[in-house]
């Protein structure tokens, strides 16, 4: 156990939460019994898939009889080795039911595999989980054409909730998400467009978590769990061959909920979700929550001089008008973000709705915000384009968020997501200590977590030693658009002499011509992006 820094940390207080942060009436859900937000936390942000997996075996083996260990996923692979040899997925769970461990998961039932989803894959981990002790349920209580993309696991301690840890962030159990900072790969890979390579390099972030948060946690698996309405609901195909197969259908209870961890250090943290309106309705969200779409909207607001983004998508009009109008309002503020290069699967349909919804996304963005909006891709050293699948955002180095969810609309209103915002009552001293000139001071997590991802795309110094130019937003701004010219015009060069320092090219995603806008804007709007907001809201284009 890795004894707690809080004791040694400076500790102030935030000036005003609620300024950053939503309060109970702004969540929009009164039927949940979560609370607003829990001081206390220690959260660690775990960049790569082989640093949140190792971590993963380490805190998963440390249950033992009496505890809890749940768990959500988009997409489980029993096979996926966590470690290089072992233990796989299903391994490390099964292994935890024989010393005595409550294993419980709610998998996404997912679509069929020829249209690139992982229905035979969950159903896989359901099997060998269920066959092992555990008991998982493949969750089709959804919006048509919509899943449940949570990526959560809970730790709890019957005995020492001081040890209780969770998991939460953009990855999945599955293939492809083992990768680290060299990006080659993970060797139990997924097939992607042929831009990735045979290992697609995948860049993505988890959080763990420590403190009363890890209870709330507990809670948001706990109300799907509960939930009463059957796993198969809407889908009477499904439900025929679950019963043929002998699927369980109904969950059994959980066991008592065990109290929350104490406080254990400096970090004020509010769990967001996405769950869509639905019928029949979830029990703890009877009209559905918006809250991820609510808490990026308050922060954004907050915005003076840098949004640091990472998204596997960044489209959507309704979520690009929340970044124009703060870009617009804002004259010193800068828009930064990091994309893939290309989307994941090839294919006409696939490419362009994708291209067609970030063009117009980005392009409301730069009329706002001119000269001010930068966009970058990542590659690695051998020039294979990095699949960026990070969904992080980070607002003048005070409010930092990461989670399961994309900045587009399927994100804010349709699948159900989770994410946790993060305030560090901790004052950064690095100058500028108050980059926004608002009061807030920068906050030690968030500044950490935009110059560790920065450090890795630059190809600076891991210590820190190398980050004089990256701290101010102005100089960061500056320092990754010269490196990102530097590598563009060594390419343009034809790659003479020593390939410059740094990962990132500037995004350039293709020009459609108007027939391939007006088919592909539908197929975005319907298949791609679609709205799971209740009829008013999507009229007065509120969430």
């Amino acid at each position: 156990m890795v004894a707690s820094p809080f004791a040694e940390r400076c500790d102030h207080p935030v000036d005003d939460v609620e300024r950053w942060l939503l309060t109970a009436e702004e969540r929009g859900n009164p039927t949940t019994s979560l609370p607003p937000y829990t001081e206390g936390n220690l959260v660690e942000p775990l960049v790569h898939g082989v640093t949140y997996f190792d971590r993963l075996v380490e805190c998963v083996e440390r249950l033992d009889a009496g505890d809890h260990l749940f768990f959500t996923d988009w997409r489980g692979d029993p096979d996926e080795q966590l470690r290089p040899g072992g233990p796989t997925v299903a391994q490390l769970f099964t292994d935890a039911v024989r010393r005595g461990v409550c294993v419980r998961g709610l998998v996404w039932r997912s679509h069929v595999d020829w249209m690139s989803f992982s229905a035979h894959e969950n159903r896989a981990l359901d099997d060998e989980v269920e066959h092992g002790g555990g008991e998982v349920i493949l969750d089709q209580r959804v919006r048509r054409g919509g899943s449940h993309h949570q990526k959560l696991v809970v730790c709890r301690h019957d005995q020492d909730p001081t040890r209780d840890v969770a998991f939460v962030g953009g990855i999945d159990l599955c293939h492809s998400r083992r990768d680290d900072a060299e990006h080659r790969g993970d060797p139990q890979s997924l097939a992607m467009s042929v831009a990735y390579g045979d290992t697609p390099p995948w860049h993505d972030v988890q959080l763990l978590l420590r403190g009363p948060t890890v209870g709330v946690l507990d809670t948001v698996f706990r109300e799907r769990w509960d939930d009463p309405t059957n796993a198969d609901s809407g889908n009477p195909i499904a439900w025929v061959l679950d019963r043929l197969r002998g699927a369980r259908l109904d969950p059994d209870p959980l066991p008592p909920q065990l109290p929350p961890p104490p406080p254990c250090g400096p970090h004020v943290v509010q769990n967001l979700r996405t769950y869509p309106a639905i019928r029949p309705p979830y029990d703890f969200a009877p009209r559905g929550e918006r809250s991820v779409a609510r808490g990026y909207s308050k922060a954004i607001k907050q915005a003076r001089r840098l949004v640091y983004l990472e998204d596997q998508y960044m489209w959507s009009a309704d979520i690009a008008r929340l970044f124009a109008r703060a870009l617009a309002e804002n004259p010193g503020l800068h828009l930064v973000v990091v994309v893939p290069r290309v989307p994941d699967q090839d294919g006409a349909i696939a490419e362009r709705s994708q291209y067609v919804g970030r063009w117009q996304a980005l392009e409301m963005c730069r009329r706002a915000g001119r000269g001010r909006v930068h966009v970058f891709d990542v590659e690695n050293h051998e020039g294979t384009p990095v699949y960026v699948h990070a969904k992080v955002c980070v607002v003048d180095d005070v409010w930092a968020s990461v989670g399961s969810d994309n900045f587009n609309r399927r994100s804010w209103t349709h699948d159900s997501e989770l994410s946790s915002a993060v305030l560090d009552t901790t004052r950064d001293p690095r100058e500028p200590r108050d980059p926004a000139g608002t009061g807030d001071g920068a906050r030690t997590l968030a500044r950490d977590l935009r110059l560790e991802l920065a450090r890795e795309h630059l190809d600076r110094a891991a210590d820190g030693s190398e980050d004089d130019d990256l701290i101010d937003p102005a100089e960061f701004v500056r320092t990754l658009e010269s490196s990102a010219a530097d590598l563009d015009a060594w390419y343009s060069g034809g790659c003479r002499g020593p390939r410059p320092r740094g990962r990132l090219r500037e995004h350039r995603p293709p020009r459609l011509s108007l027939p391939t806008r007006l088919w592909a804007t539908p197929v975005y709007r319907l298949v791609d992006d679609p709205d799971g907001r209740p009829l008013r809201m999507r009229l007065r284009k509120a969430f």
